[in-house]
């Protein structure tokens, strides 16, 4: 696999239920589209020995997820290995994450007419695979079931209004963080030209209007789709896609006629953060906007592959931060904010079970939660809405998707037919030669193609890093300016 073998496409991932919008209702996207936003449940850990459930079937460049179409991308439906044997296996679960049939799917609780996208993964060689979070019309029924539920033989005991007013929250509160950063967050409703679509999560970002969320969240709505965002007080803004990067699952968007009172969020500093510290998550699980949940930071740097798992899909990678906050579909794109109320992550993809193995069963929060961290989703960003694409880090090099333990091989050959490293380019430089393992990048530990791509995009085109590597036996250690890919073609 190369780290650049964004190309290749992803298996097709199991249908999500729509999410509730005042347009038509919108069909789950990918596995990544949460509550109807694109949250992405992870698919189970493989159960046969490599090379089997688990295998990750050919080259991926190591500038970016099949950027160069040889091995497969790294999500296919949880569970169990795709016929042919690639890497990840197909999901467990029957309806983008939830159950079969009517009452099923994510996001909603009904299943939609129409088969939705929904994200795949797996834990593989200590790559999770994760699924997006895709929400589609759901939320509405259970909403229903609540309030007709209401007030049968119920009793109600309210407080006096001078009570309630004597009620003082300080501003270090969850309830304090959360009434500032909430007015800052929108839900997003995407819809494809066809009727598809789904509902996610974004933020503030600037005062200019522009909102952050994943690229999975608005992908229906890139080529001529409809897209809208709505404030928790109930104020609704068309958008267009100022630039999405489906390599980093980060996408921003535009309010057209955007209001003079926005207020970004402040973002905070994703390298710093430790585990154990306490998080917040805002999003709209199963199409229930404006929700919160809390957590800690579970761990650092977790390798994390996701897709939508559409034929024509790309895989996401990224270096995760992993939270045991509440996070469904519809949470995707959301702002995972730190104790402070500043955001350290994106809320983009989560491992789901029913029945407490992994990959098997409904969609939803089992406490394994992934965000984007927000260092990275920074600076692309920044650069999508300076030049509308994306740019990744790149060492030049194709590496293997399989399932190892024991590093990113450098493939005999790259994606369609070229040179597996590429003449000129970093690795070439560097010396790094078809059939080297990669096992180190700088200090972290390099145990797969997938977990060496996730790296390297958490770097900056221009950083030198050191690299080590395995050669007949020997480690050999070499430093070597990552270069760099524009767009995810």
């Amino acid at each position: 696999m190369s780290t650049e073998n964004e190309g290749n496409a992803v298996p097709p991932a199991p249908s999500a239920p729509p999410v509730p919008v005042d347009a038509p209702a919108a069909s789950a996207q990918g596995a990544v589209s949460d509550g109807g936003a694109p949250t992405t449940p992870l698919p189970p850990l493989p159960q046969g020995p490599p090379g089997a459930a688990g295998q990750v079937p050919g080259p991926a460049s190591a500038e970016g997820p099949q950027a160069h179409g040889q091995g497969p991308a790294p999500h296919q439906p949880y569970g169990t290995a795709a016929p042919d044997g690639s890497w990840p296996p197909p999901p467990a679960f029957g309806d983008a994450g939830g159950t079969g049939g009517a009452g099923g799917g994510w996001g909603a609780s009904y299943q939609p007419p129409a088969p939705k996208r929904s994200g795949r993964g797996g834990l593989i060689a200590a790559v999770l695979v994760a699924a997006l979070v895709a929400g589609g019309i759901g939320g509405g029924i259970g909403y229903t079931l609540a309030k007709d539920n209401d007030g049968r033989g119920s009793t109600t005991v309210s407080a006096g209004d001078s009570s309630a007013s004597q009620v003082k929250r300080s501003a270090g509160t969850i309830a304090g963080i959360a009434a500032r950063a909430l007015p800052s967050t929108v839900t997003i409703e995407a819809e494809s030209s066809s009727g598809e679509g789904g509902t996610g999560t974004g933020f503030v970002f600037d005062t200019q209007g522009h909102i952050v969320t994943n690229n999975h969240v608005v992908a229906d709505a890139v080529d001529g789709g409809k897209l809208t965002a709505t404030f928790p007080d109930g104020r609704k803004y068309d958008a267009e896609v100022v630039g999405h990067a489906q390599g980093y699952d980060v996408a921003v968007i535009k309010l057209k006629n955007a209001p003079s009172d926005l207020k970004p969020l402040p973002l905070g500093d994703s390298d710093k953060v430790a585990v154990g510290d306490e998080t917040i998550a805002i999003g709209a699980p199963f199409g229930l906007s404006n929700t919160v949940t809390t957590g800690i930071i579970s761990a650092k740097n977790r390798p994390v592959a996701s897709s939508d798992g559409s034929a024509s899909s790309k895989a996401s990678y990224m270096s995760a931060l992993q939270t045991d906050a509440s996070i469904n579909p519809g949470n995707s794109g959301g702002p995972l904010l730190s104790a402070s109320g500043a955001v350290i992550g994106i809320n983009s993809a989560i491992q789901s079970s029913s029945s407490g193995g992994l990959g098997s069963g409904q969609s939803g929060s089992i406490g394994l939660g992934f965000a984007i961290p927000i260092n990275q989703a920074k600076y692309v960003a920044q650069q999508l809405i300076k030049t509308g694409k994306p740019v990744y880090a790149k060492i030049g090099a194709s590496v293997s998707l399989e399932d190892s333990t024991d590093g990113a091989k450098i493939t005999d050959q790259g994606a369609g037919g070229a040179a597996a490293v590429e003449s000129g380019g970093p690795a070439d430089k560097a010396g790094l030669k078809p059939g080297d393992v990669i096992t180190k990048l700088d200090d972290s530990v390099i145990d797969s193609g997938p977990t060496l791509i996730g790296e390297i995009w958490t770097h900056k085109p221009g950083d030198k890093v050191t690299v080590t590597y395995k050669r007949g036996g020997q480690d050999h250690t070499v430093a070597l300016t990552l270069g760099s890919r524009v767009g995810d073609n």
